[in-house]
């Protein structure tokens, strides 16, 4: 086929997906349009435009200066060589694929994911969707295809004006507040039936493929699954849910929260991500030939989770407080050690069937970007599979015997990860280089603040 014949038949996929996202927003009488892009922390930015004014091709612009700011609203001192020294704008153009109600708006309104291109027209690097989609397509080179399913953990909490009063557990149904460990109670999940009915009614108008809803061994600590499907769906997936789970705590009077470590006495909260590869039939490429063997190529994908998690940890710890769940965690990984259905280990092989076979990565927590730590994850894999590498023996006995081996603070893990050429060139190094400098500003602001524990433990003691 020609050039010619390839653009033609993309500006026709295109003309036909636009005529249906109008049919749709037609259909639906949508008023106002929510138009979304993630942000470095996996958070909605955007506009909100009137639905007979909402432009189906590069009829947004926004700033990509969102894409170098800090989550307390300050830029590196390097801002003007991350972004454009212009500070321009970029272009978003929806994803239709992405268009779901606001379930929760009291007028008809729509939210559209958009993806963000250069005044060229090419993806911008600097945007988390777009370097999910550089990794997905490595993947695509090789004649693969990722398949992924996250299970997110979260805590509800009563709400919290006062950033120095502890967050505590809020009382259920039976007006009194979780003390004892309730893992995988039933009652316990009921007892906050009115929040999680209205969580599920909204993620069946947003067609959310969550799957199972559990009860963590936190106090008030919740999980949900999601059904497998490709990386990006499910990164989108639980972008949106985060916004959908704030939602529906909050309209009862609480809050959910996805910090990692939310209070001293609980464990933390993770975004666990089972991980498989499969061939363009459609055939899963970590089986083995024989029952109970895995594949070489999942052994090399295993062997490249273990050698570049370590530089990859500042995406599925993004943040100062992730290093309190990683490293205070009753059940947090420690080192790269992997194991079948060893839940000690920070790779776990779960035993299932052949088709099956899978690996369970359990690094990163529940305040990770989800299209930031799929990403990483995915490119530690392929590099495995590049390099041919092979993994330790399986552990079976207790990881945490073997001690700490990962970063212990996000600037360790910044240093880690600039020193990764690898990682900085599949994950693009332009946005890694963005990264990095936005999470040291972060880590310098954190360090100017005076905690209570220094004014209690030191004042007058030093």
């Amino acid at each position: 086929m020609s050039t010619r014949q390839t653009d033609q038949r993309k500006a026709t996929s295109t003309a036909q997906q636009e005529s249906s996202l109008r049919r749709w927003l037609k259909e639906r009488r949508i008023t106002e349009v929510e138009c979304l892009v993630p942000d470095i922390t996996g958070n909605a930015r955007g506009k909100i435009i009137p639905a007979d004014k909402f432009s189906h091709d590069y009829g947004t612009r926004l700033p990509e200066g969102i894409f170098a700011t800090t989550v307390t609203g300050d830029y590196p001192d390097d801002y003007y060589e991350l972004t454009s020294p212009s500070d321009s704008d970029m272009l978003l153009r929806p994803d239709p694929d992405t268009v779901r109600m606001v379930p929760w708006a009291t007028d008809p309104t729509a939210q559209i994911i958009h993806d963000c291109h250069t005044k060229d027209g090419k993806p911008h690097e600097l945007a988390p969707r777009n370097v999910l989609r550089r990794v997905l397509a490595e993947y695509a080179r090789e004649g693969l295809q990722p398949v992924v399913a996250p299970e997110l953990e979260f805590f509800l909490v009563q709400k919290n004006t006062d950033p120095d009063f502890p967050l505590q557990p809020p009382a259920g149904r039976n007006g009194r507040p979780e003390t004892a460990r309730q893992s995988y109670s039933i009652d316990a999940v009921n007892e906050f039936d009115p929040i999680l009915d209205l969580m599920y009614d909204y993620c069946e108008a947003m067609e959310l493929d969550v799957d199972t809803l559990i009860h963590e061994s936190g106090a008030a600590q919740l999980e949900v699954n999601f059904t497998h499907a490709g990386a990006l769906s499910l990164a989108d997936q639980v972008f949106l849910f985060k916004r959908t789970m704030r939602e529906a705590a909050m309209r009862h009077g609480v809050y959910a929260t996805f910090l990692a470590k939310p209070m001293e006495n609980e464990p933390g909260s993770a975004m666990h991500i089972h991980q498989s590869v499969v061939d363009a039939k459609g055939r899963n490429v970590f089986t083995g030939k024989k029952p109970g063997q895995f594949s070489p190529v999942f052994a090399h994908y295993l062997a490249g989770l273990q050698k570049y998690v370590p530089m990859a940890m500042a995406f599925f710890a993004p943040n100062v407080n992730s290093y309190r769940r990683l490293m205070f965690g009753e059940v947090s990984p420690s080192n790269v050690l992997w194991g079948y259905d060893n839940r000690t280990c920070g790779l776990r092989v779960p035993m299932d069937t052949p088709e099956n076979q899978r690996v369970e990565s359990r690094f990163a927590g529940s305040d990770a970007n989800p299209y930031l730590a799929m990403a990483a994850t995915l490119a530690c894999g392929l590099l495995g599979i590049r390099e041919k590498l092979q993994p330790t023996p399986p552990t079976a006995a207790s990881a945490k015997d073997v001690g700490y081996a990962l970063p212990r603070s996000l600037g360790e893990a910044l240093d880690a990860l600039e020193g990764c050429a690898e990682l900085a060139e599949m994950l693009g190094p332009r946005f890694v280089r963005a990264y990095v400098s936005v999470k040291r500003k972060e880590y310098e602001t954190f360090f100017r603040v005076i905690s209570s524990w220094e004014r209690e433990f030191l004042l007058l003691n030093v």
